[in-house]
């Protein structure tokens, strides 16, 4: 087989064989050249051991780091003469053993490279490239999965996922990125196995589904996360939103609604150069939660009515305990139960076009996620009804165009009140506290309301706010 294998590779393998050690290009670089994707890093691994091979990588790259040395594996940076910087890591073959309780392996040294292939989580990631020889191995048929799409593992899933949980989460992530679908057996297994995926750690948990959501195939993605039964240890709120369907059909699926508000979320993303650009996972991670309070706030009226009230707060809330749980950085867990909270604000635009106070009262509180949060409310617009969507539509146009010529007479961002703190406690002669910050927000939402005033005008309503409040 003909491989267009980087000469980084190629020189490393002469290196390495040169001094009496084998050399392999591993894992994900192989499976992309057989994709005919690009691979930005290369892995490889090596009869040699660290401390053999430690100083022929030192001289060889340009930058040198071993902190994966207690894995066995050291890292370079190689700058070739075109001006292309190619990363490295090489790992010494091996043959894991796992605690039950645990997913961090004992490293015990392996001695062949078909042994290391068969620890690999899935088949189209057990393939190899020996350099210089450029001999092709593939000893669990990864290349005809590949060809059929489909994702097992090198030996028997109950093992694999066993040794290493968090490999169903890879699987689902795989099915994002590459469109893959997972093998029975292993989708069995999986399904089986899926509490298990509770010992790994929120932080490993959280990146893959971070990766699934950026991928090019997230709803595939998300869709294997519920079927396989992880989403209930790992994003429970998902599944959740199946409501069943009433005979009378009064209200839609929520989850099918939901994957198809995130499939118009990534549409509405921009290029580099616009305000959202795409991946974006802020909006992403919305998409996906902003419905997350209808199973809880879900009513049935008297008149057959079914009724959702509050449930863009009660999901505000519930985003941010979930989030949280994942150990997403206070910034995401902000932004994205932000927006879950504000995602049906604009639907009273729709009834009555609201005053120039009110629009400079949406896109403060929006702030920096002004446009997130109207792409996330143009997204959750899924009517069939044709009217009512163009009717939506055009009130959505108008909003934005009116926020323009807004913005041209006054920076909404630098907007403060007519009086600052210190003003307010020597008029009002308080000392530093909540009541004053009280003080603060009525004469924001003032400014607000009625743009800027003169000294005298802001002075006499903060006065007259305080005797109201007092």
């Amino acid at each position: 087989m003909d491989f267009s294998v980087s000469p980084v590779a190629i020189e490393l393998g002469e290196l390495f064989e040169a001094h009496g050690f084998e050399l392999a290009l591993v894992g994900g670089p192989v499976r992309d050249l057989l994709l005919n994707r690009p691979a930005h890093d290369l892995d490889f691994c090596t009869s040699a051991r660290p401390e053999e091979f430690e100083p022929i990588l030192k001289k060889w790259g340009d930058g040198f780091w071993d902190m994966g040395r207690k894995f066995g594996t050291l890292g370079a940076i190689k700058r070739m003469p075109d001006g292309k910087e190619y990363s490295v890591e090489i790992t010494t073959y091996r043959s894991d053993t796992y605690e039950p309780d645990s997913r961090k392996p004992e490293v015990n040294y392996g001695d062949s490279l078909e042994g290391d292939l068969s620890r690999r989580d899935f088949t189209i990631n057990a393939m190899a490239i020996r350099v210089p020889s450029m001999e092709f191995v593939d000893p669990f048929d990864g290349q005809r999965d590949i060809e059929r799409k489909i994702l097992r593992t090198p030996v028997e899933p109950e093992q694999s996922f066993d040794d290493d949980p968090l490999r169903m989460m890879r699987a689902v992530r795989f099915v994002a990125q590459l469109g893959f679908r997972i093998g029975i057996d292993t989708a069995e297994a999986l399904y089986d196995m899926a509490p298990r995926i509770e010992i790994v750690s929120a932080e490993r948990v959280r990146d893959e589904l971070c990766k699934l959501l950026l991928a090019q195939y997230p709803h595939e993605g998300l869709e294997a996360l519920v079927d396989s039964g992880l989403a209930e240890f790992v994003l429970p709120e998902l599944p959740d939103l199946s409501l069943e369907i009433d005979e009378h059909h009064r209200h839609k699926d929520v989850y099918e609604h939901t994957l198809q508000v995130l499939d118009r979320a990534i549409a509405l993303e921009t290029d580099d150069e616009g305000p959202v650009p795409a991946p974006d996972l802020t909006l992403r991670l919305a998409a996906i939660m902003h419905d997350i309070g209808k199973p809880r706030t879900r009513k049935y009226e008297a008149n057959g009515k079914v009724t959702f009230l509050h449930h863009d707060a009660v999901g505000a809330k519930m985003t941010k305990k979930r989030l949280k749980a994942l150990h997403f950085d206070n910034q995401m867990v902000s932004d994205v139960s932000t927006l879950v909270d504000m995602h049906l604000r604009f639907h009273g635009y729709v009834d009555e076009r609201w005053s120039d106070a009110a629009v400079r009262r949406y896109v403060k509180d929006a702030g920096h996620l002004y446009h997130r949060l109207n792409r996330l409310t143009r997204a959750d617009a899924t009517t069939q009804n044709k009217a009512k969507e163009q009717m939506f539509a055009r009130a959505m146009d108008d909003l934005e165009e009116r926020v323009i010529e807004l913005k041209e007479k006054e920076d909404f961002e630098s907007i403060r009140p007519d009086l600052n703190g210190d003003e307010i406690m020597a008029i009002l002669g308080l000392a530093p506290g909540p009541e004053v910050g009280r003080a603060y927000k009525h004469m924001l939402d003032y400014r607000l309301d009625n743009g800027p005033v003169d000294r005298d005008t802001a002075v006499q309503e903060l006065k007259r706010w305080y005797e109201e409040e007092n």
